[in-house]
């Protein structure tokens, strides 16, 4: 089965090279070149992943991906030509799985497609249980479902893996470096911050008091860790 993606932004150009290259490696594109295309289209279509660029005219970059993730998990990888941190660290908060700063190379954005595509399709496999019973937690491996105290919790891609790795080994510390590896699947270029951010996002849905939180805890100066209270 083809992997369909939609490639938003307003730079034709950079567009049509995309286009091109990723249909040389078998990918199904569609195109659209401003925000309200781009949310009709997503829609009315079934894609596999999202390239989305930032700034766009008519609704842009941010508004599109939170509007996509109250209907969707689908893959967002966000593109920014800002040199500014805050643009991507937002990005990550409307809920985008990655991004990318302009000027890219085009092999790093196909080695972080790959990365992605890879975790979703063979994230079925890496646990054989469905069904993850811990403390308040229910988490539904094959389902992508997670409930916290009987109240299903909408999460994204990235912050369901992160829930699952750290549920399914409690106790264990995992740097950020590690997370990184692990989840996204590939060097992230040491900005440990995207951690951070999903991190804290994941506590903001899942604890009662996220800035006292009970299950996923900080091992300050190492990482994370999720602490099974039962």
């Amino acid at each position: 089965m083809d992997i369909k993606v939609l490639i938003v932004d307003d730079e034709a150009l950079l567009v049509k090279g995309l286009k091109y290259s990723l249909e040389q490696d078998g990918y199904e594109i569609d195109v659209a070149y401003d925000g309200l295309e781009a949310y009709e289209k997503f829609k009315k279509g079934n894609y596999d992943l999202i390239i989305l660029d930032l700034m766009l005219p008519g609704m842009d970059g941010l508004e599109v991906c939170q509007k996509v993730r109250e209907k969707s998990q689908v893959p967002i990888i966000m593109l920014t030509a800002k040199g500014e941190d805050i643009s991507k660290i937002l990005g990550l908060e409307y809920g985008a799985d990655d991004y990318m700063t302009k000027p890219f190379n085009i092999l790093e954005l196909k080695a972080r497609i790959k990365a992605i595509l890879r975790r979703v399709n063979n994230r079925e496999t890496r646990i054989g249980e469905q069904i993850i019973q811990l403390d308040n937690f229910t988490i539904n491996t094959l389902g992508r479902k997670v409930s916290v105290r009987g109240q299903e919790i909408n999460l994204t891609a990235k912050e369901f893996d992160l829930l699952l790795l750290l549920a399914s080994n409690p106790g264990k510390v995992f740097t950020r470096e590690e997370l990184l590896e692990i989840i996204w699947g590939y060097e992230y270029f040491g900005d440990l911050r995207t951690v951070d951010v999903h991190i804290r996002r994941l506590r903001e849905k899942i604890e009662k008091n996220s800035s006292q939180a009970e299950y996923i805890l900080t091992k300050w100066g190492v990482g994370y860790y999720f602490r099974n209270k039962s």
